[in-house]
């Protein structure tokens, strides 16, 4: 059973708690998925805060067509493509001093893990929105390509076309600054 789904119908039943518990367990992802949008950590912060402030007003009906995680990421998608649309100018980069170092096990170990994170972070910046979302959403919140397609408002052959596109502009934005196939 899915756990969003669980905890939504239980908000949904008046238990205020399971949306504390909705906002702890999506709420990171969910905000670096937006930014992807945004290119705006900030940014990306509010809408989030905006799709959870939805849940809690509107009370939107969730089908369970799809898995909770899918129907609410699809809702920040909208979310940010409207304040996209009403800012009408283009979005502020994401600081890249972002510490991503492990701070566990071997320092000189934790640093080049760090420098290729920030390293893949800003070749992920490069890419289009779309590259970037579709990647994300593959890797990071490990969706399946259906479930990408929903989120982005595409056919599930799109979204393999859109992935397969997204992998190569990737590794040649990775190759660009210096990394050969076997730093990759």
């Amino acid at each position: 059973m899915d756990n969003g789904a669980s905890s939504y119908r239980r908000f949904l039943a008046g238990e205020e708690k399971a949306l504390a518990d909705i906002i702890r367990e999506y709420r990171d992802g969910l905000v670096y998925f937006i930014c992807g949008y945004t290119g705006d950590i900030v940014s990306a912060e509010d809408i989030a805060e905006d799709v959870f402030v939805k849940l809690l007003v509107k009370r939107p009906h969730f089908s369970e067509k799809s898995s909770f995680k899918t129907w609410l990421y699809a809702i920040g998608a909208n979310e940010a493509k409207s304040f996209l649309r009403k800012k009408g100018s283009a979005p502020l980069p994401l600081d890249e001093g972002a510490q991503f170092a492990d701070e566990y096990g071997d320092p000189e170990n934790a640093y080049f893990r760090d420098e290729r994170s920030k390293l893949l972070h800003r070749c992920l910046m490069k890419l289009s929105p779309a590259f970037r979302q579709a990647l994300w959403l593959s890797y990071f919140e490990n969706l399946r390509v259906k479930d990408i397609a929903k989120v982005m408002q595409k056919n599930a052959h799109s979204v393999e076309t859109l992935l397969y596109r997204a992998k190569i502009a990737l590794k040649n934005a990775m190759e660009k600054e210096g990394y050969s196939n076997e730093d990759l």
